[in-house]
């Protein structure tokens, strides 16, 4: 009968994720709209500036000297703002579309991706929604993307699972650990995504937390096993990512932990390079 409780919570928290990201795909795409709006009046304004720059360089010499470098300081200061704005405004859509793929990406259907962009992004979404739930909450983040990589076909929205449920583990790891630390602890995660030399892809994410039991190695992969509080975890988190590496990218996911000192969760994929 506990066996049976457990499950029922279990499937009652899924329900619960599940009608989440139904809202989470709802609000992406209703902010995205405005969004659209706040970049295109940024460039349009950036190019209204250019105009204005014109006109003053036009009437230079009606203007004081100490006018002119003002107007131009003005100017200056507006474009690079205006710079900032679209900046920040395309990654702000970026992230929604990364949302939006994952409640709209067609089940194993693998697309040409740029892995090192969708790992970048759902790192930075698992370590903002940590600082969102845990507050005070601070990391150290090593990236190391390999430049040049090609696009390689995977599935986006199962691969961007995968990072975000090790990433979240990490996070918890840290965190865990940083409760408990003596003084001079800094928290620290390290991500590195690269080609091997025999043409596999290695995503690998390390961090300096916790680390595991032999028993929580024994159960890493095992269905609704979680060392998380009732609430905080479900138990699938592991499982599901072995599901996406193994099954459905014909790859492998290895570990290395020492209890105390941190773990290493590395993807290793072998690579299918979108046709001609």
């Amino acid at each position: 009968m506990t066996e049976i409780d457990q499950l029922k919570q279990q499937l009652q928290k899924q329900e619960k994720l599940a009608s989440l990201g139904m809202l989470s795909a709802g609000i992406a795409h209703e902010i995205q709209n405005p969004l659209n709006f706040v970049i295109n009046f940024s460039k349009m304004s950036e190019r209204l500036l250019g105009d204005l720059t014109a006109i003053v360089d036009d009437n230079a010499a009606l203007l004081p000297e100490a006018d002119r470098e003002d107007l131009c300081d003005i100017v200056d200061s507006l474009k690079e703002n205006m710079k900032q704005i679209a900046e920040n405004g395309e990654r702000a859509v970026s992230i929604i579309q990364s949302i939006l793929l994952i409640s709209r990406g067609k089940e194993n259907e693998r697309i040409a991706s740029d892995v090192c962009r969708i790992v970048k992004e759902y790192v930075r979404l698992s370590y903002h929604a940590m600082r969102a739930n845990h507050q005070g909450f601070n990391v150290t983040l090593h990236e190391t993307y390999q430049e040049g990589l090609p696009p390689v076909m995977v599935i986006p929205q199962d691969l961007s699972r995968a990072v975000l449920n090790v990433m979240n583990n990490a996070c918890y790891a840290v965190w865990l650990k940083s409760q408990t630390a003596p003084a001079g602890y800094t928290p620290k995660i390290s991500i590195s995504v690269a080609l091997s030399t025999n043409d596999h892809l290695v995503i690998s994410i390390a961090d300096n937390g916790e680390g595991m039991s032999d028993e929580v190695k024994q159960r890493l992969f095992e269905n609704f096993f979680t060392t998380k509080p009732i609430g905080e975890g479900t138990g699938l988190g592991m499982s599901i990512t072995r599901d996406i590496i193994e099954n459905k990218h014909g790859g492998k996911v290895t570990f290395t932990s020492t209890l105390g000192e941190g773990t290493t969760i590395t993807f290793i994929i072998p690579v299918l390079r979108p046709s001609a």
